[in-house]
């Protein structure tokens, strides 16, 4: 009865997010004199709904075409849909389809035109380094905080337990640190890998660093600001960059700030209201009765809407600006939902004024394009905010691809990411496949279930037949985590095929000498493709096939296209397309355009390997 496809420019051109100014037009078909008038309705996100007659242009087939010109005052989200009249009575046609009222309408984003994404970040790759377990280096004598226990069994499995409070601690160390890091640079430069995204390094009582003590010094377990000027200066003589870990929702009990412990010489919040930190909390019962991040005593949290707080942060000489005189090339704000818009834009704007080309990646776990924390729709890339975010929703759909074998479910996540993010941003997203917070990729794929008990866990790995059909598996996601828009970010040690369910097992120690060499190179190889084809900085992203186990795309255009095909069923896919001449995976002229079962295939036209 009705055709309209948001995906296809015959019905929305231009396609995806658009730069403030830009007008869209949109074109409805309608069965052939069904339709006696057609209405685009449209609203900005806290607006009254306007509407606007559509034009009839022209019958094609059997269908009335009817179009219009939208043209959007201002940035924000927007939403549309379409209201008809008929014979037979008024409908809407939104994402459900025609119906008597619209409760589903079509996204469209506005984004200030003068946004801009760091060049550097394109075609490159992201390593996602977990300070204490990737690597030691230098001397490891060195001041602890009280409770801390230092290990010397590399690899073993990290303390798990609870106390005899049901405390988790977190405070055993394997003595991984900056130094570790910048003896590994030769490694990861021969990987590829253009950016070193590290775990929190600022000095805290536990392991993983989301406590923070002190923004301002470097945990003497991982080293100090000499060494991370040391480790920044390096990687950028190697092509790379260093991005640090920012948490800035909230700090550790044990810290200069709240000192709930007394193992800080500062006069702490829990232990006057006459410590300048006081107004950064809030206390329903001072001292023991604070607001902590999900209710984690461990965990105070900061009132961010705090002058002094935001001026200590993000004020001139303030914590990002002290560690970008460092060195470091941008920031990863751990649970960006939680910083609210004045100070984010606060924090934003010192960034880019100390340092325009820096790096601001979020954490959001959903569609950060309309994401609403807190009773507030976050602006987050209509201007002034986030480059990226790490992307959730595409290492869900990967997975979820694999494991249901529908293609179907990787053409809807991606159709949603283009349509609804800036393409500077898209061209900037964060591609995960696994994190600090997520089970291990190769667990996840070679294995849907893991066992009950944390103790279970802590012993399980994937039999030989699983971690087979895993390593498999974990070729093809990353591939779509490498060949689809975005920056792909790896994991420390998914390149080397290391299992573990969630925290604290997916945080195990790097297994150096024994890595499987054959996912290593494979990564390799993944890297060498982006680097040597420019279609993977800001090339186009066209849909060829979603067909069951078949998921195929395009990047780029005309010559310089390449077709990436993956194939998670068992039997071999050919392509009744034009012919592509070289497989770079192989880097040899191509036999046939066509994918193998359970397997990857990347075509180019012309005759240049890489």
């Amino acid at each position: 009865m009705y055709r309209f496809d948001e995906s296809d420019p015959a019905n929305r051109s231009p396609q995806g997010a658009l730069p403030q100014g830009q007008p869209l037009r949109l074109t409805l078909c309608y069965r052939r004199g069904f339709c006696r008038k057609a209405i685009l309705m449209w609203k900005p996100d806290e607006g009254e709904a306007r509407e606007q007659p559509m034009t009839w242009k022209e019958t094609i087939g059997g269908d009335d075409v009817f179009s219009a010109q939208l043209l959007t005052p201002s940035t924000g989200l927007y939403w549309y849909w379409f209201r008809i009249e008929t014979a037979e009575g008024t409908f809407v046609v939104d994402n459900e389809g025609p119906r008597d009222e619209s409760l589903m309408p079509y996204q469209l984003t506005v984004y200030d035109a003068a946004l801009k994404t760091p060049d550097w970040v394109k075609g490159g790759v992201m390593y996602h380094i977990f300070v204490d377990r990737f690597a030691r280096g230098g001397a490891q004598a060195r001041p602890m905080l009280p409770g801390t226990v230092l290990r010397s069994d590399w690899g073993a499995t990290p303390t798990f337990l609870p106390d005899e409070k049901g405390i988790v601690h977190n405070n055993d160390f394997f003595g991984g640190n900056l130094e570790g890091v910048l003896s590994k640079l030769p490694y990861l430069q021969k990987q590829g890998i253009t950016c070193l995204y590290l775990s929190p390094i600022f000095e805290a009582a536990s392991n993983h660093k989301y406590d923070t003590g002190d923004y301002m010094r470097v945990d003497p377990g991982f080293g100090n600001e000499s060494a991370l000027r040391k480790l920044c200066e390096e990687a950028i003589a190697r092509g790379m960059r260093v991005v640090l870990d920012g948490v800035f929702s909230h700090v550790g009990a044990d810290s200069i700030y709240f000192n709930k412990y007394g193992n800080y010489q500062s006069l702490g919040a829990y232990q006057s209201k006459a410590s300048p930190y006081y107004p950064w909390f809030t206390f329903r019962d001072w001292p023991e009765s604070y607001a902590s991040w999900w209710d984690i005593p461990l965990l105070p949290e900061i009132d961010k809407n705090e002058p002094t707080y935001r001026e200590y942060i993000a004020g001139k000489g303030g914590v990002v600006e002290h560690w970008l005189d460092c060195g470091i090339s941008g920031w990863r704000l751990d649970v960006v939902d939680e910083l609210p818009d004045a100070f984010l834009d606060s924090l934003c704007s010192t960034i880019r004024r100390k340092r325009p080309d820096a790096l601001i990646v979020g954490e959001v776990w959903e569609d950060a394009s309309n994401k609403i924390a807190y009773g507030a729709r976050r602006r987050y890339f209509l201007g002034g905010q986030l480059d990226s975010v790490m992307n959730y929703p595409l290492k869900d759909a990967i997975i979820s691809y694999i494991r249901n074998q529908s293609a179907a479910i990787m053409a809807d996540t991606m159709a949603i990411l283009i349509q609804n993010y800036p393409k500077p941003v898209l061209d900037s997203l964060m591609n995960i496949l696994g994190t600090h917070d997520t089970l291990r990729i190769l667990t996840a794929l070679g294995n849907e279930s893991l066992p009950e008990t944390k103790a279970e866990i802590a012993s399980f790995r994937l039999s030989d037949e699983q971690r087979v059909y895993g390593k498999r598996m974990l070729r093809i996601a990353s591939a779509l985590q490498f060949m689809l828009p975005g920056f792909p970010c790896v994991y420390y040690g998914d390149e080397a095929g290391m299992e573990g369910g969630a925290d604290p097992f997916n945080r195990v120690c790097y297994p150096w000498g024994a890595e499987d060499e054959e996912l290593v190179d494979w990564y390799k190889r993944l890297a060498e493709i982006r680097r040597a084809r420019p279609v993977f900085r800001e090339g186009a992203y066209k849909l060829v096939i979603a067909r069951e186990g078949v998921f195929a795309f395009k990047r780029g255009e005309g010559a310089d296209t390449v077709l990436i095909a993956v194939n998670v069923g068992e039997e071999k896919f050919t392509f009744p397309m034009e012919s592509f001449e070289l497989d770079l995976i192989r880097n040899k002229p191509a036999d046939a355009c066509a994918v193998a079962g359970q397997s990857v295939a990347i075509y180019a036209k012309g005759r240049q390997g890489v």
